[in-house]
């Protein structure tokens, strides 16, 4: 589950039932994954905000068949992003691979910086670190051949 910085009453969480927000005072979770793609579903770990706009939130699905492979359906791994509070939602793939990744990302392996335009990243269960730096219209591979990246971080370290 996460909160909005600058609007604190609004929570957001995805995970094995869906991808869900909830703006406080009411008591009842939205499902706002009903608006992806039924091809891809909802089903997922991670999910980020953008630092400076609450409507625009970032996730990484997984498939979510009764097989439960847990990598991106079909194999080809995207992020989707909302900019509407999760009315709609926007694949953003360039630069991932097209087809035969079936690696995924865990819930503590995609992360962003706190920039007006932002930069995104993502570790991958296959020794991998993608960047985005532009909010993920595009992303290259900073990393590769590293262990299961099980969390990335933005920040100074201390």
């Amino acid at each position: 589950m996460v909160q909005h910085p600058l609007r604190p009453d609004r929570l957001w969480q995805q995970n094995h039932c869906g991808l869900y927000r909830l703006d406080r005072p009411d008591d009842r979770w939205m499902r706002v994954g009903d608006a992806m793609p039924k091809e891809i579903g909802d089903i997922g770990f991670p999910i980020v905000l953008h630092p400076h706009d609450p409507d625009t939130a970032f996730v990484f699905p997984m498939d979510g068949t009764e097989n439960w492979p847990r990598t991106p359906p079909g194999g080809r791994p995207a992020v989707y992003m909302t900019r509407d509070a999760g009315t709609s939602w926007r694949r953003l793939d360039a630069g991932l691979p097209k087809a035969k990744a079936y690696w995924t990302v865990k819930r503590q392996a995609m992360c962003t910086d706190e920039e007006t335009v932002l930069d995104l990243y993502l570790g991958t269960t296959s020794g991998e670190v993608w960047s985005s730096a532009d909010e993920g219209e595009s992303f290259r591979c900073l990393f590769r051949h590293l262990p299961h990246v099980f969390a990335v971080a933005y920040g100074e370290s201390s």
